[in-house]
């Protein structure tokens, strides 16, 4: 009995064994086949990441590092976050200037392209522009004015960090300042309620604050603002509020000196409007050959006649033109001849044309207009009733198709009254 019960455990224990090592086998060639597969991807993440030259951290042969790649990524949009554009603005964080280099100079690149794929209107309702960019009763509009209520939703456009949240009794009223990694800084005026504190990282559509009448207003509205590096930049130059979405993906910001040997002024885009104040004894021929552009362009921007009589402080608007550093020998001889054409068609359209100033004694001197034609930049004109594709590419010289691709629309387009079109 004791024998047969010997041999029985011995029998176990062999059976036990052998289990166990089949086991251990399978387990070996299991860890052996998932680090093949462990191997194969890390190869893969590696040589994406060495083709797209990406080096966030030590990746190397880490795989922890790999599997955290996503991880890290979202760890670098919240750093971005907590110091949005900080190697633009030089870690300038003011918490009371709304332009936060008021006091100290500031150098703006010649150019830089700003990100404005996840742009959100600040705004739910249907948007009403009640007032745009532009001067304003002998003062800068800096902003444009959306129709809101007392109580409305105020949105942040983009991700980005409060700088500051403040009250201003003759300006702005109660209002917040971000800023946005991608450079931008955007302000919403005349706010009700804040929704958020100062330093506080919010996400674009997240809801910041609530629409109000505070400070120098005189409806409820939303003053909104777009500034770069704290110059101020036409939101309508970046947005495209009839549709509520961005005229392009990148907006590029261009610090180019406009037109005119004797001009000092600069421009935030190829195409901004900025403003003259007259001077005694300057006309509106002096003022066109001064900024580069035309006595006709100048009356067009302006709501004026050419025998108006300016006055010495008025507003004179005018488009800024980038100064041309760079041309073709054929681009010149084309550009010389387009000019010299127009300037003979203006001339002998305008021969009799005269435009009136007043003198030092009090008196009316008329004093013939010289026209000067300059095709510089690109031209956008603003749809007007009655406007057709076709009416405007023969006004500018142009084909339908061109206008639509300049514009990356339809020919069987709707094109609103007041929407802004390139034609060249």
């Amino acid at each position: 009995m004791k024998i047969h019960n010997t041999l029985l455990i011995c029998c176990s224990l062999a059976i036990g064994l052998q289990t166990k090592a089949e086991d251990s086998k399978k387990n070996n060639k299991i860890q052996a086949q998932k680090a093949s597969v462990d191997a194969a991807r890390l190869d893969r993440y590696a040589s994406e990441l060495m083709a797209n030259h990406v080096s966030p951290t030590k990746v190397g042969v880490d795989e922890l590092a790999i599997a955290r790649l996503d991880e890290y990524n979202e760890q670098l949009s919240r750093e971005s976050l907590l110091f949005p554009a900080d190697e633009l603005y030089n870690s300038n964080w003011d918490t009371v200037n709304v332009n936060p280099f008021l006091k100290s100079p500031v150098h703006f690149p010649e150019s830089y392209a700003i990100d404005c794929n996840t742009f959100t209107m600040p705004i739910d309702d249907d948007i009403k522009v009640t007032s745009r960019y532009g001067p304003r009763r002998r003062r800068m509009h800096r902003g444009i004015d959306l129709k809101v209520y007392v109580g409305d939703t105020i949105r942040a456009a983009f991700d980005g960090k409060v700088r500051i949240k403040s009250f201003e009794r003759r300006g702005y009223g109660y209002y917040l300042v971000l800023r946005h990694p991608n450079g931008l800084e955007t302000i919403y005026g005349h706010l009700s309620k804040f929704l958020v504190t100062e330093n506080q990282i919010v996400r674009a559509g997240q809801a910041i604050g609530l629409g109000g009448n505070t400070g120098r207003s005189t409806g409820s509205h939303l003053h909104f603002e777009t500034r770069f590096l704290g110059k101020d930049i036409n939101p309508e130059e970046i947005i495209d509020f009839e549709s509520g979405t961005p005229h392009k993906d990148e907006y590029v910001f261009y610090n180019v000196k406009i037109n005119g040997k004797n001009s000092n002024i600069y421009s935030t885009s190829k195409n901004a409007i900025a403003v003259h104040r007259v001077r005694k004894g300057e006309t509106l021929s002096v003022i066109a050959r001064k900024y580069g552009t035309t006595v006709t362009e100048l009356c067009k921007l302006n709501g004026i006649s050419k025998t108006s009589t300016l006055s010495i402080g008025q507003s004179i608007r005018f488009r800024a033109k980038q100064v041309a550093v760079e041309a073709s020998v054929n681009a010149i001889k084309q550009t010389t001849q387009a000019t010299t054409q127009e300037k003979q068609t203006g001339l002998k359209n305008n021969q009799n044309t005269q435009t009136s100033v007043t003198s030092n004694t009090g008196k009316k001197i008329e004093i013939p207009i010289e026209e000067t034609v300059v095709s510089n930049g690109p031209v956008y004109h603003r749809i007007q009733s009655g406007d057709t594709l076709y009416s405007l590419a023969k006004k500018y010289g142009t084909t339908i198709e061109k206008i639509c691709e300049l514009n990356d629309m339809k020919e069987n387009i709707i094109i609103k009254v007041g929407r802004k079109i390139r034609c060249s």
